[in-house]
């Protein structure tokens, strides 16, 4: 024999279901969802950790992110024009723009809201503390990079102290 509480409740189900149940509560109303972040292709070393945790940043952020591990990030690099000295250990792209290093979320989304005629943002080296090279709490200041058509750079953005 069922208990009388679940058969109501299946009752109550089926009759929703059916359209024959009125609501109790009014309808939530929702904020319009975000608008569609464009894809980012990482690429990256297969065995590198902190790669692997800036991309989680990026996915946090919203970012779909499609990832490609390579051995041959020099030819990447070529590919996308970073000039010398700007290196990471992963290069991504985005739109028409690249994204070298440990980039923060937020600056590539204003880099996409603002759309400067730049190549791509880069933060070279590995900064401690940055997205996907947190260490206890430690902070090294450093700069995002605006990379112009000429290869010329400006600071887009400072982290840090």
């Amino acid at each position: 024999m069922r208990k009388p509480h679940r058969a109501l409740a299946a009752l109550l189900l089926v009759l929703a279901l059916q359209g024959g149940a009125e609501a109790t509560e009014p309808p939530i109303e929702r904020s319009p969802a975000p608008a569609q972040l464009p894809k980012l292709v990482v690429h990256k070393s297969p065995t590198c950790g902190c790669c692997h945790n800036w991309v989680l940043h990026m996915r946090k952020a919203g970012f779909p992110v499609e990832v490609r591990d390579t051995n041959d990030l020099g030819a990447i690099k070529a590919e996308v024009k970073l000039p010398y000295g700007l290196g990471s250990c992963h290069t991504a792209q985005v739109g028409d723009y690249f994204v070298e290093g440990h980039v923060p979320a937020e600056d590539v989304k204003r880099l996409l809201a603002k759309r400067p005629a730049a190549r791509g943002l880069a933060v070279p080296g590995m900064p401690i503390g940055s997205p996907g090279m947190e260490q206890s709490g430690r902070v090294q200041p450093y700069d995002v990079l605006l990379v112009a058509p000429d290869g010329t750079t400006t600071v887009f953005a400072h982290h840090g102290q």
